[in-house]
């Protein structure tokens, strides 16, 4: 993906969304073309010249400073996500394509001792996935959790794909349109972290081709964070689950993020979890979604 390009667009969906009275800057009665910031007001906000805001907007972070970047950021009022995504933008503009940052993924190949740990967790639904959207590994009631995904040939299972492509995610998902935007900001963040991986070019590229839903979302530039919250499902054999979730990357595995949804004690949710358990087993899930993972 162009590095210029997201810089560009990326900071100036941002300067948009901000009105003078959330920045606090004085109007003096002029009539606005814009209903965010101008670029004069986000340089004087950050402490800038005006023309090295300009560069920076075109595009250009070729050598800014944290102290920059910071200042930029505190103007233009980023969340830490957002924050996070402008430090990867410019580190990407200050490491040679060449020579990646970070080896892409490799999405099927994991040492077996995270089976092992996702074997371990027998109460909650364990999922390993990678920052291409795929599912590369799980425990029985993760398979359980995302069966639909696993209906298909097409492996590995991808959130993306399923989310935008299959008409079993309307059901899945009690609320889609949440589901979709959260998926293309965690993708949007990925992009931004892992710039050189061809895998995520590849996705978002088929997407963008595939889906007008993907393709108006992935042109907003939200990122999101994504560790700790909480999930609805409507899944097809037991209904609905409403499961909180937390999730910790995998240090020795860069790309690679451990979730797992436990649920509250004694709810509807934790009845329904021991049912898709039991179900699991009876129609070996966990057997068929390893064997066609392969």
């Amino acid at each position: 993906m162009d590095n210029r390009a997201e810089v560009r667009e990326f900071l100036s969906s941002r300067r948009g969304r901000i009105t003078p009275e959330q920045a606090g800057v004085q109007q003096f009665g002029t009539r606005r073309r814009v209903t965010g910031l101008r670029r004069e007001e986000v340089a004087r906000l950050a402490g800038v010249s005006v023309d090295y805001y300009t560069r920076l907007e075109r595009g250009n972070l070729t050598g800014a400073s944290d102290s920059v970047l910071d200042a930029i950021a505190s103007a233009l009022q980023l969340d830490r996500a957002e924050h996070d995504h402008l430090y990867d933008l410019a580190r990407a503009a200050n490491t040679s394509p060449t020579r990646p940052r970070t080896k892409p993924t490799v999405s099927t190949q994991l040492p077996a001792t995270v089976q092992y740990m996702l074997d371990a967790i027998t109460d909650a639904p364990a999922i390993v996935g990678n920052n291409r959207m795929d599912i590369v590994a799980a425990n029985t009631l993760g398979y359980a959790l995302y069966s639909d995904m696993y209906r298909g040939t097409a492996r590995p299972a991808n959130h993306s794909r399923f989310i935008f492509l299959n008409p079993r995610a309307y059901d899945f998902y009690p609320d889609w349109d949440r589901a979709a935007n959260v998926n293309v900001a965690i993708l949007r963040r990925d992009a931004g972290r892992f710039p050189h991986d061809p895998g995520i070019a590849a996705l978002v590229g088929e997407l963008s081709v595939r889906s007008d839903e993907f393709r108006t979302r992935w042109a907003a530039h939200n990122v999101r964070r994504h560790y700790s919250g909480a999930k609805s499902f409507q899944h097809p054999t037991v209904g609905l689950l409403e499961l909180p979730f937390q999730g910790m990357e995998l240090e020795d595995l860069p790309g690679h993020t451990l979730t797992v949804y436990p649920a509250a004690p004694g709810t509807p949710t934790a009845d329904a979890l021991k049912l898709l358990a039991s179900w699991a087993v009876s129609e070996q899930i966990t057997e068929r979604a390893r064997a066609t993972t392969r």
